[in-house]
């Protein structure tokens, strides 16, 4: 059974931040929300998590093995770097949607995310060190079968990104949906989900549904880990005998 730790991060007050004394250039908004999330990948990186940058001034973390000291030094880091703070809000489900839910919930608790009394919120439980296991995240790593030979090699750039986007469009609605799993595009053709205990069979059927509805073919490798770092490179390596195989789902032994 998966046990999958996550965390919301919210940039606090920033919607009027950004128009306060008067609105902000879009060139400064988009690199201070580029560094933070690179920022946070790193600090978070470091203790064997990942952020995926969902709207930006939202990001979701995979935090498995981080305690509450470790996210305290986290907003306390930000605050220091940054004009904006961070609130933090933890959950744990075997199902990574309803743990953010959870999450979600406890942070709309504490107060709108557009409050200028609610800076640096940090609540949640992490999950105990004594009820950790060996395979509590799976993750899965997507991939669009020959992006350079369809898309990017004989298509306008805009028209491959849609293509591309559409393909992670579809699979992260079918994801959430079906299988309870939280899918998030990481650049290239490339989307992360981090998954509930999803069979082989499943994730063959998520790729057949992607390509019935879009037409994008996808090919998954998938790992699980007590971190997120740890199954996110065992779904690499799957990922690459998919590549040498010619197979549609492999998961990392």
């Amino acid at each position: 059974m998966t046990n999958t730790q996550v965390t919301l991060v919210q940039i606090d007050n920033y919607g009027p931040w950004t128009v306060t004394p008067e609105p902000r250039r879009e060139v400064d908004l988009q690199t201070l929300q580029s560094r933070l999330y690179a920022d946070l990948s790193q600090l978070v990186g470091n203790r064997e998590g990942y952020v995926f940058f969902s709207r930006f001034d939202n990001m979701v973390a995979v935090t498995n093995g981080l305690d509450v000291d470790a996210h305290s030094l986290i907003q306390e880091s930000v605050g220091n770097r940054y004009p904006v703070s961070v609130s933090l809000s933890i959950a744990v489900d075997p199902s990574p949607a309803v743990a953010l839910g959870r999450a979600t919930d406890r942070l709309q608790d504490a107060g709108s995310a557009q409050d200028e009394g609610r800076t640096e919120i940090l609540r949640g439980d992490p999950l105990p060190e004594a009820d950790r296991g060996a395979e509590d995240v799976q993750i899965a790593h997507f991939d669009v079968n020959d992006a350079t030979g369809k898309y990017t090699d004989r298509l306008n750039e805009f028209d491959t990104f849609i293509q591309i986007e559409q393909g992670y469009a579809e699979l992260m609605r079918y994801m959430r949906r079906a299988h309870d799993s939280l899918a998030f595009f990481v650049g290239g053709d490339n989307v992360i989900a981090v998954c509930s205990d999803v069979t082989e069979d499943e994730y063959a059927d998520a790729c057949e549904h992607v390509h019935d509805a879009v037409g994008v073919d996808l090919k998954v490798g998938v790992g699980r880990a007590r971190t997120a770092q740890s199954a996110g490179i065992g779904a690499k390596h799957a990922l690459e005998t998919c590549r040498h195989e010619g197979t549609t789902v492999e998961f990392r032994d």
